[in-house]
């Protein structure tokens, strides 16, 4: 068996042998004329070229699409109109009321993006912290609770807007069990409080074990030695809390927020599918904006819609920046 698995291994790095070798004089020369840094340029090469494709490429073309009109896709067809569709979208007389605005729904969505991303964001990170607090614990069949948690992040959005879907819908099975405790059924999909408050908690539920493993890997880097020593002086949990885990847990708090609120702002996939941005203009964020002005709209829109994604890009640029400015300056505090 030894001497089968040893034959199996060598016929299979056997063509990568061949490679390496041949390729051996040229990385040589290559090394020769350019030193260590020639050498890590050229093994990062192929990810930039393929960063460049897939990311800069149509990064630029989608700034291109922003500056033209019409409703025809393939670029030469289009006509250059500036910065009109900026324009456009930045047209309005008060922004908090969107229907003084020329592009009232894109004002809409913006307004119903902030509130998801304050309300979700803000339960996204607090239900993530008591989980992993929790799971950090030594109780009976942690390593089962922690896949339970887990295993919404490894479900398709689609696949978790159809069981929300499922279980919300008048004849569903939330309805259901209300039904036999002897309520009338709620028509949950067709409220806007009720539709508002499903996308934030279904949100919530498929994402919450990514960012609860990022909490619990840090609470597991905290040394003992410090709660031992806390507790050794009848420190309150409270306190301790504020004091040692808060402090201690603040880099991946930091990566926590930033990742949550980039996808927070990007919502799209579960609530679309969980409502299709209803009731009316509810649950109508601004990737759905940007994807029906782009494309499902009869009188589609390319140009607005790619100014709209620009604009939101811009948005989650600085909104980031400041998270890590304020992370970093938090770090620095911590070190005096």
């Amino acid at each position: 068996m030894a001497q089968l698995a040893e034959i199996l291994g060598r016929a299979v790095t056997w063509p990568l042998v061949v490679l390496a070798k041949a390729m051996d004089p040229a990385l040589r020369w290559w090394q020769r004329r350019t030193g260590i840094g020639g050498m890590a340029a050229f093994f990062l090469l192929p990810n930039l070229a393929v960063f460049g494709v897939f990311v800069i490429v149509p990064l630029v073309l989608n700034f291109i699409y922003s500056l033209t009109g019409g409703s025809d896709i393939l670029l030469p067809d289009r006509t250059f109109v500036g910065g009109a569709q900026y324009a456009r979208l930045i047209d309005c007389d008060n922004y908090l009321q969107p229907l003084t605005c020329r592009e009232d729904h894109f004002w809409t969505a913006v307004r119903n993006t902030t509130l998801f991303v304050l309300f979700q964001v803000s339960l996204m990170v607090t239900v993530s912290m008591i989980t992993a607090l929790i799971l950090n614990r030594n109780i009976r069949g942690r390593g089962f609770f922690r896949a339970v948690f887990f295993f919404p992040v490894l479900l398709s959005p689609v696949v978790v807007g159809l069981i929300w879907r499922w279980i919300l819908q008048r004849q569903g099975l939330l309805n259901l069990i209300v039904t036999e405790l002897g309520l009338e059924p709620v028509v949950w999909l067709n409220d806007r409080f009720y539709a508002f408050a499903a996308a934030v908690g279904v949100s919530t539920w498929a994402h919450m074990g990514f960012y609860t493993l990022i909490l619990l890997a840090g609470l597991q880097a905290i040394p003992r030695d410090l709660y031992e020593a806390a507790e050794m002086d009848a420190t309150p949990s409270t306190r301790v809390f504020r004091r040692i885990t808060l402090p201690l847990l603040g880099p991946n708090l930091a990566v926590v927020l930033v990742l949550a609120l980039i996808r927070g702002v990007q919502i799209f996939d579960e609530a679309y599918v969980l409502t299709g941005g209803g009731p009316g203009t509810a649950t109508m964020y601004i990737t759905q904006y940007i994807y029906e002005v782009g494309f499902a709209s009869l009188l589609r829109n390319p140009g607005l819609a790619a100014a709209a994604s620009i604009l939101m890009g811009l948005i989650l640029v600085v909104l980031t920046l400041i998270q890590l400015w304020l992370s970093r300056r938090a770090e620095k505090a911590k070190a005096r």
